[in-house]
């Protein structure tokens, strides 16, 4: 290898305080793993010897114990966008130790090149394998490399033994030209290729090679509990009816699914669900249950940004490469979560909410309104332009003393003008086509948990006139009865 060949700590020593770095990788995937760690001991050195010492972050979605993670508990992040869901790191921003600005997943990349952030001082890159003229096979995640690839003034790589080198060829690397010169992407089946496999680098900007040997460690989800179950059913025989109703055409359509349990569930629910036909997904995230809809035939192709799986899953995967492999394209966030695309494939997306008021909209982010949770994250990307918007959540939560059904929710992510379809344990609230009242009527009869269902009833009729007759003065109740009490079942009308 032509590359010098650096330690975690040579690597790291190259960046100052103030730096601003982009990284590779989406989710904890495909994100580097020990330049960081060695950078957080930098930070706590310096911060000891009473010198300031924070870096910008500029990553594909969250990262992992080692990026995240490693620099929170050492106070060295600064500026971080556009996703995160490290608990040291939520501290940090809900302290204002850190400066978080949450973004749709989508538009980073662009506004990186746009210029809207300053320039980059780093690119760190996790590659499986790398060739003396800078061509990289990535691990596996794609997120924002080809555009922090091109935009940094200096690369640093991290080559990564303890991921599978098959990777080769899995990756589908295309940077649309920028405004006034941008024309269609031209993706226009999920299984299409418009780029390269490879990521090319500048071999000059190269600072070295660190050597890693590491999964992506990705946790397996829990075992699914019956409200998730319930949520899933709900889900899958929703979209069995709509598709025997003619509303979905007969061979189906992509879907999108976010992440976590409840969407794990609907992924596993739709492997039963054996009125529905064989599908493709296009999507930003493949977990284990992607992996099992394709051993059983039920998903054709997925297309995503990166596989976020646990290591036993992806030895599963590579395990039997000539099967899954060819069936898997791994794409930059840009692609994979392009409202353009998204329209055009008429995808179905599916994501969660921490609460829903009863007028169809969407909270994901802040919790009681004020404390950041993860993150929008693309659920904005492809709920506005999808063919049809479902949001799924339990009906409460901390056993019945929170409703994920309130009178108005604490912080909007996305409005009721997105929302297509809520669902929860208790069943679903098609809210195509209904005015406000309508919509609030069939949440609280269909979605809410029964404990709640009188007291939100009781809202709506304290409503003075106007198509979205809020009560703004007990429009909060649900959530203050919480903070003062513990139950929001304690709201006073």
């Amino acid at each position: 290898m032509g590359f010098n060949v650096l330690t975690a700590a040579e690597a790291a020593s190259f960046i100052k305080n103030g730096a601003t770095i982009g990284l590779s990788g989406f989710t904890a995937s495909g994100a580097p793993k020990d330049t960081f760690a060695a950078l957080a001991q930098i930070a706590e050195a310096e911060h000891e010897a009473g010198r300031p010492f924070k870096v910008d972050l500029f990553t594909g979605a969250s990262t992992n114990k080692y990026v995240d993670g490693a620099l929170s508990l050492a106070n060295a992040i600064n500026r971080r966008t556009p996703y995160q869901n490290t608990p040291d790191l939520r501290k940090r921003i809900n302290a204002h130790d850190a400066h978080y600005f949450d973004m749709h997943l989508s538009e980073l990349a662009q506004k990186l090149r746009y210029g809207f952030f300053g320039p980059l001082d780093f690119a760190v890159i996790e590659a499986v394998d790398v060739t003396d003229d800078g061509r990289l096979v990535l691990g596996t995640g794609a997120g924002i490399s080809t555009t922090i690839a091109q935009l940094a003034k200096h690369i640093i790589i991290e080559l990564n033994s303890g991921i599978s080198k098959k990777l080769e060829g899995l990756h589908d690397l295309y940077m649309p030209a920028d405004p006034p010169y941008r024309r269609e992407i031209p993706i226009y089946n999920v299984n299409d290729r418009i780029g390269s496999p490879y990521l090319y680098v500048d071999p000059k900007k190269v600072l070295g090679v660190v050597h890693t040997n590491a999964t992506d460690g990705v946790a397996p989800f829990s075992a699914l509990d019956e409200t998730s179950e319930h949520i899933g059913a709900n889900v899958c025989n929703f979209l069995v009816h709509e598709l025997k109703a003619g509303r979905l055409p007969k061979e189906f359509l992509p879907l999108q699914s976010g992440v976590g349990n409840v969407a794990n569930a609907v992924l596993y629910g739709l492997a039963e669900a054996t009125e529905i036909p064989p599908f493709a997904m296009y999507t930003e995230v493949a977990q284990d249950a992607v992996l099992d809809l394709m051993e059983r035939d039920r998903c054709k192709f997925v297309s995503t940004c990166s596989l976020t799986m646990s290591d036993d899953a992806m030895s599963r995967l590579f395990a039997h490469d000539d099967e899954f492999c060819k069936r898997i394209v791994i794409r930059p966030s840009e692609l994979s979560n392009n409202p353009e695309i998204v329209r055009r494939l008429g995808i179905i997306s599916m994501n969660t909410a921490l609460e829903a008021d009863i007028f169809g909209a969407i909270n994901s982010t802040h919790v009681l309104g004020t404390k950041m949770m993860n993150g929008i994250g693309g659920s904005g990307d492809f709920t506005r332009n999808s063919y049809l918007s479902i949001f799924s959540c339990p009906s409460v939560s901390k056993g019945g003393c929170i409703s994920n059904i309130v009178p108005m929710v604490a912080h909007q992510d996305h409005s009721e003008h997105s929302v297509d379809v809520l669902v929860t344990d208790q069943g679903v609230a098609d809210l195509r086509g209904k005015d406000p009242v309508q919509r609030a009527e069939l949440i609280i009869e269909n979605c809410a948990h029964p404990d709640y269902r009188p007291l939100l009833h009781k809202y709506l009729s304290l409503g003075k006139g106007g198509q979205t007759p809020h009560a703004l003065c007990a429009s909060f109740a649900f959530h203050n009865a919480f903070a003062e009490t513990g139950d929001m079942r304690n709201a006073e009308l």
